[in-house]
């Protein structure tokens, strides 16, 4: 009997049986970035907006932050939760690969949830109330504000670390089904902003008349179950090795140009770098002197 080929071989990692672990992670991670801003998984705005929010309230209840300094606050987190999955990005596609991406960043983010938790929770993290009549208040010790940053800074970067990689982690398990792969991101999209709504609504009624101590540690408990949901997965997960980013090339580009700006320019068009293993004369355009 003729053995069977490789490619007949039952496929061992990758596929289908990935989604549930991939998905269980969005879901309750998403639930728990709405509301402390520490492990978004994905690059939507819309996980911000209920955190965003949130964070501002907190910032002006809890630690007696002027409006307009919680609002820029605020700013700055969104504007580097927009910037930093562009640099985790470069990180997996050069050097971790998306797998160790998402759980290094995962356990950053549970670390600024954790802290949250105890902003919360311990009285000594947090300014006491001014008193009645009084117009102004105790001086604030440097640890609590220390603790405070220290949460935002790790939330933000956790953040950043998986909303570029989870999806793309998914999308290559299907890689030589690229039909399946438009499936998979529209169920992995429904889930995701499924999970926002609930985080948006359910969550923040928590914490907002419950307690901050309640919401930040049921954030605390989901970030934990969704880092374990997703290592849970690994021996099924298809681990690709990184090739590189398109980013580190431009980089390149750009040192190219201006270490070597002083460097005579080349008289035939055969000393051009025209790609790998390409001859000039089969381009379709050869460079010129015009941008040059």
């Amino acid at each position: 009997m003729e053995a069977p080929s490789e490619a007949q071989l039952p496929r061992r990692t990758g596929g289908w049986i990935t989604f549930p672990f991939i998905i269980g992670y969005v879901y309750i991670l998403t639930r728990n970035s709405i509301l402390t801003k520490t492990a978004s998984s994905v690059g939507l705005a819309l996980a911000f907006v209920g955190w965003t929010c949130n964070l501002i309230v907190y910032l002006i209840k809890e630690f007696d932050v002027e409006s307009i300094d919680a609002a820029q606050i605020s700013n700055l987190v969104n504007g580097a939760g927009s910037l930093i999955p562009v640099v985790a990005a470069i990180i997996a596609d050069s050097f971790l690969g998306c797998f160790s991406t998402i759980w290094i960043s995962s356990l950053i983010s549970l670390l600024g949830t954790i802290l949250f938790a105890l902003t919360a929770t311990v009285d000594s993290l947090r300014p006491k109330p001014c008193e009645v009549g009084s117009t102004s208040g105790t001086p604030k010790p440097k640890v609590q504000s220390v603790v405070l940053y220290a949460a935002i800074v790790l939330a933000t970067l956790g953040s950043g670390g998986t909303r570029s990689t989870l999806a793309t982690i998914g999308a290559g398990q299907l890689a030589d089904k690229p039909k399946d792969q438009g499936i998979f991101f529209n169920w992995f999209f429904f889930f995701w902003y499924s999970a926002s709504v609930i985080a948006s609504t359910a969550i923040v009624y928590v914490e907002d008349n419950v307690s901050w101590k309640a919401g930040f540690f049921i954030c605390v408990a989901s970030n934990v179950v969704a880092l374990l949901i997703f290592l849970m997965g690994s021996k099924f997960y298809a681990k690709f090795k990184p090739e590189g980013s398109p980013f580190t090339s431009l980089a390149r580009v750009i040192v190219a140009s201006i270490t070597k700006r002083q460097v005579a320019l080349p008289s035939t068009a055969e000393d051009f770098f025209q790609g790998c293993n390409v001859v000039p004369k089969a381009l379709a355009v050869v460079p010129s002197k015009t941008f040059r």
